[in-house]
């Protein structure tokens, strides 16, 4: 059985030099409960622990988000990757041979069209590059950025290049090189004429390349030196880049961001990299758009906390107060960098220098309830009566809504001093404020998983837990004894073959069955690998997790068999008992009659199965 173009000894190799705790272990905690392993998902928000890594099968599974599968499938979600970039990478990294590198005929067009983007955009970077470093057309750039403070060891570093006035000097560059021009422009590097032909995208443009999380340029950042509009232009979304998702610099500073679980968040590419040069190496920034949900879960996956250190100014502190409920609702512990005089981070770090960056403002970076009180101050005016008690209020409602008592003693306590009012005074409001707040609130501190919820008391009850009905315990039950044991499977394709009633479930027997046609032995992390769909892998380590059905004797599998084949019937039982009550409120009693003939017959026949 092949996946793809990947060749199913490439997977075999890859997963049997891959062992899953360790693949896992680089990204979550996990501890050791028995015969699992178990942490807090990566994939999403949770304060106990529901993500379980299974050594012996070789598989994971969240009973939260139901994100499922093996090694290779971690590494894909993980690392943002598809299929078979997360094999590549796994195999490179095991010193597997990839033969599946040269375009076959099975090859996507996409997969061409993404291959030849990504050269395009390689060699675009170098020309770029040696424009700003090596010609005449690149010395006034080369002066902005040294007055910048940039140094010739960081233009290099960050590989910074400049685009020329010149109409075509990329289009040329790259028709001579035999690139298809409409795939260039597909791709963001050139823009159509409406006379016909191409010309570069970027012009007379300081250019910052865009990677993946590989470290591929896929996108540029440009910005313009004099007035022209708009001063920063970055490529238009492509097969390759997704403003959306994408962080400047998150390929270089991704080991420092795993590694201390913290990211600083800027807005501007320079920012990033005076910072980087100030000794702040975890730092990203967003590409000229607002801060995302995907930016903030891409964020999550590696980091526990976020600085955000915006522009000083009134833009800049009103994009970062905007910022904290993204970040907060991805479950970030957030802090805000307070930049003063309205500087930029590029700025103070010229001005004062990057030892008092890192510590006057970085390392001082202040809690988010604490910033939205100074953000909130300034929109009244506090030399009058009116609004200083309009402040005060809005203030109050917000310290009240905290969870922790002590961080509203102590705002409580700073209100107190700051406004010369009574500590009671303020305590009085403030808990009207926070029954108010309390009433609207849902019972627990995870509304959207209220089975991974702290006052659940991390564990989740009997009537939360969802019923299943006997043919779909049954299915599963009956899936998993045939994942472990070929001969189970054999049986049940001669008795059931595909009639199962869950339509996943149908689908992951037919893959069993495909499986071990190829002569394959029982192997989950392998069989998982054969389904590449994300909703079966998740159903399949759903099914793998069940316990005690490894060893399942001829009569298990016999009544399995039974319910799932009942099911029907008892479908089509109640259904027609439906039709002779309704027939019998309606007064036709003879087919109401000849209705439960026919039941006593399915009846019969359910007896006799």
């Amino acid at each position: 059985m092949s996946n793809g173009r990947i060749p199913d000894s490439i997977i075999e190799a890859v997963l049997k030099h891959h062992d899953i705790v360790d693949v896992v272990g680089k990204f979550v905690h996990l501890s050791k409960q028995g015969r699992y392993m178990k942490g807090l998902c990566p994939f999403h928000s949770e304060k106990s622990p529901s993500f379980t890594v299974t050594p012996e099968k070789q598989i994971f599974y969240c009973y939260g988000c139901h994100m499922g599968g093996n090694a290779i499938n971690f590494v894909k979600e993980m690392e943002g990757l598809s299929y078979g970039e997360a094999v590549r990478q796994m195999a490179e990294e095991a010193n597997i041979s990839i033969g599946w590198e040269t375009p076959t005929e099975q090859q996507t067009e996409l997969q061409l069209d993404k291959a030849k983007l990504l050269q395009a955009y390689e060699l675009s970077t170098k020309l770029y590059h040696h424009v700003l470093l090596n010609t005449v057309q690149g010395k006034e750039a080369m002066q902005y950025l040294r007055m910048r403070g940039l140094t010739d060891k960081w233009i290099e570093f960050f590989q910074i290049g400049y685009a020329p006035p010149a109409w075509d000097t990329l289009a040329q560059f790259l028709e001579k090189r035999q690139f298809l021009l409409p795939l260039m422009e597909q791709g963001g590097l050139l823009s159509a004429r409406s006379s016909g032909g191409y010309v570069d995208k970027f012009r007379d443009r300081i250019l910052f390349p865009i990677c993946d999380v590989k470290g591929r340029v896929i996108a540029f950042g440009g910005r313009a030196m004099g007035d022209v509009q708009p001063k920063y232009m970055n490529s238009p979304e492509s097969v390759l880049f997704n403003k959306s998702s994408s962080l400047y610099n998150f390929h270089q500073a991704r080991a420092v961001i795993r590694k201390n679980r913290q990211v600083v968040l800027f807005e501007g590419y320079v920012d990033v990299i005076k910072a980087w040069e100030a000794g702040v190496t975890n730092g990203v920034a967003t590409m000229g758009t607002a801060l995302t949900e995907e930016h903030a879960a891409h964020l999550k996956r590696n980091a526990d906390e976020v600085v955000v250190c915006y522009d000083g100014d009134n833009a800049g502190q009103t994009a970062a107060f905007k910022s904290i409920a993204t970040l907060e609702k991805a479950q970030l512990h957030v802090k805000i960098a307070m930049l003063p005089e309205g500087l930029d981070p590029d700025e103070y770090i010229g001005k004062h220098g990057a030892e008092s960056f890192q510590r006057e403002v970085i390392e001082s970076a202040v809690p988010t309830i604490k910033y939205k009180l100074i953000f909130e101050r300034k929109r009244f005016n506090l030399l009058q009566q009116d609004g200083k008690r309009q402040y005060l209020d809005v203030a109050i409602r917000m310290i009240a809504e905290l969870p922790s008592a002590i961080d509203r003693e102590q705002y409580s306590k700073e209100l107190s001093v700051d406004y010369q009012l009574t500590l009671d005074t303020i305590k009085q409001e403030m808990n009207e404020h926070r029954q108010e707040f309390l009433k609207k609130q849902q019972t627990g501190d995870n509304k959207h998983h209220s089975w991974n919820n702290d006052m659940n008391i991390g564990r989740v009850s009997k009537k939360d837990a969802p019923l299943l009905e006997a043919h779909q315990v049954a299915e599963k039950k009956l899936l998993s004894a045939m994942i472990h044991d070929s001969e189970i499977a054999t049986y049940v394709q001669q008795r059931l073959d595909e009639q199962f009633n869950v339509e996943a479930h149908a689908a992951l027997a037919a893959y069993l069955y495909a499986y071990y046609a190829q002569g394959n032995a029982p192997d989950a992390s392998r069989y998982i690998a054969t389904l590449q769909d994300e909703q079966l892998e998740s159903v399949a380590s759903s099914i793998l997790m069940l316990e005690g059905n490894e060893a399942n004797n001829a009569q298990a599998i016999d009544d399995y068999i039974r319910v799932i084949l009942h099911y029907p019937q008892l479908q089509a039982l109640e259904q027609r008992s439906q039709e002779a009550l309704r027939a019998q409120n309606a007064g036709d009693y003879a087919l109401a009659a000849q209705i439960h003939k026919e039941i006593s017959t399915l009846k019969q026949q359910l007896k006799s199965f």
